[in-house]
């Protein structure tokens, strides 16, 4: 069973990377395939125009494939990935560059390979957003090979019985096609936690483990135990082991389905559990939330040559203040600039898009979409009988927070906050909260720019982990600052979703914690099992750490 690949020592023992997504889970190991190779092999050129057809076919073939899952995927984080995906498919631009490869000599399958990698290229360049959907044009080149070889699109493996997937990395449109009662568990060799393949393997409740160095030496078969909490894949075990382990996870899956109330430490301190959304629609029929801490209403403004009427917007925000008309709803105007262009802002390229205009600094060039947004929420919260949170993304300094409290309340809201996400207002968090209402901090992009590391840099995946000390110092310095203001302080990014950190953000002094539905339960469970004096001293632990590693052990 634990045969090792020819010629090499057969791996016993624990690998470990980062745990993205919490649960236990045990089974055989199934490679996934390299879907890169659909282009090898012969193929027998027709004329230019032939291949030319074929080749731009195959890309709108792969741009509606795209769009018809993002149709179907349940999670708005799924939707949203897939959405974009499409787009690019379907990029005239991209289009145009497959027609000249032909045109220069290249049949269909190498047209497309060549074009897909020359705008990958232009994206990892531009860095920030770009660079987060470089990867996905990876994806797109493989369904498009695929599409014009008459192949199914995905390279999902289907053993006949449930296995633990190890891949090289997955695409978005696998991650959602997975069948959580086949795919126990996913490991990968590359991503990092906030990749695509972390965030939607945490929303679809799959136990996840990425940045795995030398997984993929397992042989296929070869029986693991899996935990998506630790990041750690330990092999030798035995199938009466792995039966135990899956016995364990399914009473904690049953534990999990029934648990229900407030956020609350096991001596009755409350700290909030709330939903990162996109729209009404994710609500669900069932909320077992107390209320949004993140509404992202981008998601409204995507992929459009014009910004959304004022109406509209009206709708958007009336349709969730009225689904949650006693609930804490924080709305975040819009998180957009030139790392997540949207084609109406007319705003210049950049040659590092992450540390340029994006967030609230779009207001410099464009200080009527923030205006008209600001004027659509006071209208939806008057119309619904509410009162809205709002916060503004990328807020850095004082003068920032102050001009966006002057022009939050001047429209009647009351409660104004900002996003933490650079380390300079984290510093100066005392500062912001003497302007503002409430902090929440994005431990996302919060992570990125304090270690200094891509998102996506799959390499340095480690420093981007939410146990790094420094990052927990700067929530830590924001949640103080609250406690003196007497103002509150959540945690809204990845970090939120996580059951073994949540004891540690709460004793960091955070009142609240906003992540996707399937998260709470075990999020709310974690904060239940401890008093509020032992996650402090697990915050201590944590804290005097000199590295995540070390921090989850002395927290744990």
């Amino acid at each position: 069973m634990n045969e090792a690949p020819e010629g090499r020592t057969p791996l016993i023992g624990t690998l470990r990377g980062l745990g993205v997504s919490p649960g236990l889970a045990a089974g055989p190991v199934c490679r996934m395939e390299d879907a890169s190779r659909l282009s090898d092999g012969p193929w027998t050129a027709a004329s230019p125009a032939v291949e030319a057809d074929t080749a731009v076919r195959a890309l709108l073939t792969a741009s509606l494939s795209l769009s018809a899952l993002a149709e179907k995927a349940a999670e708005p984080e799924a939707r949203a990935i897939l959405e974009a995906q499409s787009f690019i498919a379907a990029d005239p631009l991209l289009q145009e560059s497959v027609e000249e490869n032909v045109r220069n000599g290249m049949h269909a399958l190498d047209a497309i390979t060549a074009a897909c990698a020359r705008h990958r290229e232009a994206l990892v360049a531009a860095g920030g957003y770009f660079a987060e959907r470089a990867a996905d044009l990876d994806d797109i080149r493989n369904r498009a090979v695929a599409a014009a070889r008459n192949l199914p699109m995905s390279a999902l493996p289907d053993p006949g019985h449930p296995f633990v997937l190890v891949a090289e990395d997955l695409s978005p449109a696998d991650t959602v096609a997975l069948d959580p009662a086949t795919v126990l568990a996913v490991v990968t060799e590359k991503g990092g936690p906030t990749s695509h393949t972390a965030i939607l393997a945490r929303a679809r409740g799959v136990p996840a483990v990425v940045a795995c160095r030398g997984v993929r030496e397992l042989r296929d078969g070869t029986l693991v135990a899996v935990d998506g909490a630790l990041g750690e894949v330990r092999t030798g075990i035995g199938e009466e082991e792995a039966a135990g382990i899956m016995r364990r996870a399914a009473e904690q899956r049953d534990r999990l389905r029934t648990s229900t109330g407030p956020g609350r430490t096991a001596d009755g301190h409350p700290v909030k559990l709330l939903l990162n959304i996109g729209s009404a629609a994710d609500l669900g029929t069932e909320v077992s939330a107390e209320g949004v801490g993140l509404f992202r209403t981008e998601f409204l403004f995507l992929d459009r040559r014009t910004a959304p009427e004022m109406d509209e917007q009206v709708a958007a925000y009336e349709a969730v203040f009225r689904a949650l008309p006693g609930d804490r709803v924080v709305v975040r105007t819009l998180d957009a600039g030139t790392d997540k262009p949207l084609p109406f802002l007319g705003l210049p390229e950049e040659t590092n898009p992450a540390l340029g205009v994006r967030g609230l600094r779009v207001a410099r060039a464009r200080p009527e979409v923030l205006d008209t947004q600001l004027d659509a929420i006071a209208a939806a919260a008057r119309a619904a009988g509410v009162r809205p949170w709002v916060m503004a993304p990328m807020v850095t300094t004082v003068a920032e927070a102050a001009d966006f409290a002057r022009r939050a309340r001047s429209r009647g809201i009351a409660d104004v906050g900002a996003m933490v996400e650079v380390p300079a207002a984290a510093l100066r968090a005392s500062r912001l909260l003497a302007e503002l209402d409430f902090l929440s901090v994005g431990t996302n992009d919060l992570s990125q720019y304090t270690c200094a590391v891509d998102r996506q840099h799959g390499e340095l995946a480690d420093l981007l982990d939410p146990w790094q000390p420094a990052l927990l110092r700067l929530v830590a310095e924001c949640a103080d600052a609250g406690r003196r203001a007497g103002k509150p302080v959540g945690v809204c990014g990845e970090a939120a979703a996580d059951p073994l950190l949540a004891p540690v953000l709460a004793g960091l002094g955070v009142t609240s914690l906003s992540m996707s539905a399937l998260s709470v339960p075990a999020v709310r469970e974690a904060l239940a099992a401890r008093t509020m004096a032992e996650c402090e001293h697990a915050a201590r632990s944590a804290l005097e750490a000199d590295g995540p590693a070390e921090a989850r052990r002395h927290a744990g």
